[in-house]
């Protein structure tokens, strides 16, 4: 059976595995990125995977999702912050090709997950989909038809940077906003707070924790309804880490959807949480790697 090598990185950690020809991600692996040694050290951390899993595995490629914009068709990054120095200008697919003789595939990771989560995730089935991944910052993407919305020039769909009250999007609604507001209120050492911990303060009750729940929760819902109110999308799938807190953010989320939305668009749109989670990534470069092969 074919196998593909899926790379997922990221700009903390690097995933990585085997997929087969059905989807179905073999095995699953991750390091540390070490962004601060910039984009020349990531591409020789992909050829070393590339290397060592082309010794143990028959591979028909290697599929790539990356954080930053990538440009899809000539296969390299073409802007990044920076999180990740010397990035910009990083030829992940001619260089792998040149190297190893399989093709290569690239595509964002915000891209790679929601890309992910249309076909075979919580927006399975739908026509359009927006996909939220919330973060160190706020990504995002618009799948339409199977197909990934990139703009003209690659750079759709980036919300982070949506200006709103208060500032981006990102700036106001993101986990590390989130995380900051607990620590500037409390006067405790930031390395003692993190998403996880102030969402279980938060249901036991610390009104510090819920307070800032909830002012994330308003700014969530501001930045999703002004996407809403251009793309009109049939369901918006959240990622990230603290979404894995469903049970706690959906009705606070829902309740002020309805505030800023109006009835014909909110009572039409659905409201998901990412299910691919951590595998997202891979999988949605998988995917991404099927539909330009076949192109």
């Amino acid at each position: 059976m074919s196998q593909y090598l899926a790379i997922d990185i990221g700009g903390t950690a690097i995933k990585y595995g085997l997929i087969d020809e059905a989807g179905t991600i073999l095995e699953r692996h991750e390091k540390p990125t070490d962004a601060h040694l910039g984009g020349p050290h990531i591409l020789e951390t992909v050829c070393h995977l590339v290397e060592s899993y082309g010794k143990i595995a028959e591979l028909k490629g290697v599929a790539l999702s990356s954080a930053g914009m990538v440009d899809p068709v000539k296969g390299e990054i073409f802007y990044s912050g920076p999180q990740i120095p010397n990035y910009a200008g990083t030829k992940f697919k001619a260089t792998i090709e040149e190297r190893f003789n399989l093709p290569c595939q690239i595509e964002n990771d915000v891209n790679c997950a929601g890309l992910a989560e249309a076909i075979s995730g919580a927006a399975r089935g739908s026509r359009l989909s927006l996909c939220l991944t919330i973060g160190t910052g706020i990504g995002g993407c618009l799948i339409q038809e199977g197909q990934i919305f990139h703009g003209s020039s690659y750079s759709a769909c980036e919300v982070g940077y949506l200006p709103l009250p208060g500032g981006a999007f990102q700036d106001i609604a993101s986990t590390t906003t989130l995380v900051k507001r607990v620590v500037e209120a409390t006067g405790d050492n930031p390395a003692e707070w993190n998403g996880r911990r102030v969402f279980t303060e938060a249901k036991a009750g610390n009104t510090i924790c819920r307070s800032a729940i909830s002012q994330l929760v308003k700014n969530l819902a501001l930045g999703i309804a002004s996407i809403c109110y251009v793309v009109n999308p049939e369901v918006v799938v959240l990622g990230g880490g603290i979404m894995a807190q469903e049970d706690y953010l959906r009705p606070e989320l829902e309740e002020e959807l309805a505030k800023v939305l109006v009835p014909s668009i909110s009572e039409k749109t659905r409201l998901a949480f990412a299910m691919h989670q951590n595998d997202a990534g891979m999988l949605g470069a998988y995917y991404h790697f099927l539909s330009r092969q076949g192109a």
